[in-house]
């Protein structure tokens, strides 16, 4: 059996292509099509001051914060599920953007651990498939040594394509699941965007 290429860049090519997209190689910790975006920003969801000790002290608001920001926070919920709950919301506090701001404040936090969370379980994933590739590839030389020998141990080469037969199907079944890994930071994202214009736009039905 002659191997031509190492089995770690022969599929690194394969996503490539499929993909439609210039890999790149500099971080393989992020393994993802999509560009690589640590961390978010509140102020460039946001417009307005966020001032958190505003609810010091204020057990009622911080109660109502927390409920209507732990609801926007779900995603399996739909936003507009959610609207008439932000617009009731916005009515009691004649839509104050300091106390709306309290409500995003809260969800961005919340989502971004979890954004930021999902990107460290990214690059161990990326990681430990990079590992097991590059244990394919061991197996695959130590097949081609063993048949490559005047007498060779079948026995031996049984367990090896055995072991690589395994190994591959392990790195298959994994690999299947990286597009909906790669793209969850990204609907996170997202739906904090939304939110945000949400609640914005409630700001500005109160005004």
């Amino acid at each position: 059996m002659l191997i031509t290429k190492p089995f770690v860049f022969a599929l690194a090519l394969t996503s490539m292509a499929a993909s439609g997209h210039a890999a790149e190689f500099s971080d393989p910790t992020w393994p993802c099509v999509q560009r690589k975006v640590e961390q978010l920003s509140l102020g460039l969801m946001w417009p307005h001051p966020v001032d958190t000790t505003r609810i010091e002290g204020d057990d009622v608001l911080g109660l109502e914060v927390a409920e209507l920001a732990d609801a926007l926070a779900l995603r399996r919920v739909e936003l507009e599920d959610l609207r008439p709950q932000v617009a009731a919301f916005a009515d009691r506090h004649n839509g104050d953007p300091a106390v709306l701001g309290l409500v995003f404040d809260r969800v961005f936090n919340g989502l971004s651990k979890r954004r930021t969370r999902i990107i460290s379980g990214i690059g161990e994933f990326s990681l430990s498939q990079i590992g097991l590739a590059e244990q394919i590839d061991k197996v695959r030389a130590e097949m081609d040594t063993a048949m490559a020998a005047e007498s060779p141990d079948f026995d031996k080469v049984d367990k090896l394509e055995e072991q690589l037969d395994w190994d591959q199907l392990i790195y298959s079944d994994r690999q299947r699941s990286i597009t909906y890994l790669c793209e969850t930071p990204q609907i996170i994202e997202r739906r904090l965007f939304a939110i945000a214009q949400m609640l914005q736009a409630a700001v500005q039905d109160q005004g």
